[in-house]
């Protein structure tokens, strides 16, 4: 399987990202913000966490409007798959591809801390490698964290088992404890939760490893 990890200038969890997705039997290329092609055959695209172009806008608002995000976003529509983690799930958003906003906080602070995470539903790529209502620990490294989304949009993400994961104890003030949510075809994740940062024991856990074990099982029986 093929990944392709996206550095925007203040990505700081990209070199993580790769590590993960090899650790899981992925080859890796990493591609630089300025591109405006992935590299041919890609599989799975990872935007990871950070603070792209310092956060000087709306967080992940600049870098949705690199010539990689126009790219990404067609490989998205193409069917193909795409994890956003942190900044790149604020990334996700500001393109259009998942619904919702992330605000500050609640607490109007930077949170940086392991928490407990409920797993929402089994049925997808990314949390296949889980049982639905698995308890994980999976570090968190956010200020504007806090997921909102009108009663529609909930409704949907409800109705359609759109929500991937859910905090434990809602850290972040974030509506009906959403850590992650999935597209409508199910190929798109954005989570702020750093599952690649528990993907080993040298780490302090393993919980995040299976979320790409199970994604590279799934891609390879696609």
């Amino acid at each position: 399987m093929k990944a392709a990890v996206i550095t925007f200038p203040g990505s700081n969890c990209d070199r993580d990202l790769a590590v993960a997705f090899e650790a899981a039997g992925a080859s890796v290329t990493r591609v630089w913000h300025k591109d405006a092609a992935l590299p041919e055959g890609t599989d799975i695209v990872g935007l990871p966490g950070g603070f792209s172009f310092g956060d000087y806008l709306r967080c992940g608002a600049i870098a949705a409007r690199s010539p990689i995000a126009r790219a990404v976003a067609a490989h998205a529509q193409r069917g193909g798959y795409v994890l956003g983690i942190c900044n790149g799930f604020q990334v996700l958003l500001e393109t259009g591809m998942l619904p919702g906003a992330l605000m500050r906080n609640a607490g109007l602070k930077f949170i940086c801390k392991p928490v407990v995470l409920d797993v929402a539903t089994s049925d997808s790529a990314f949390t296949g490698g889980y049982q639905s209502g698995a308890r994980l620990t999976v570090p968190i490294a956010h200020h504007d964290g806090n997921y909102q989304a009108d009663a529609a949009t909930l409704g949907a993400l409800r109705d359609q088992d759109r929500i991937a994961f859910r905090y434990g104890d809602n850290p972040n003030g974030s509506r009906d404890d959403i850590a992650g949510i999935l597209s409508e075809n199910r190929r798109v994740l954005g989570m702020m939760p750093h599952p690649e940062r528990a993907i080993s024991a040298a780490q302090g856990g393993t919980d995040g490893a299976a979320l790409f074990g199970g994604l590279m099982a799934s891609l390879a029986t696609a």
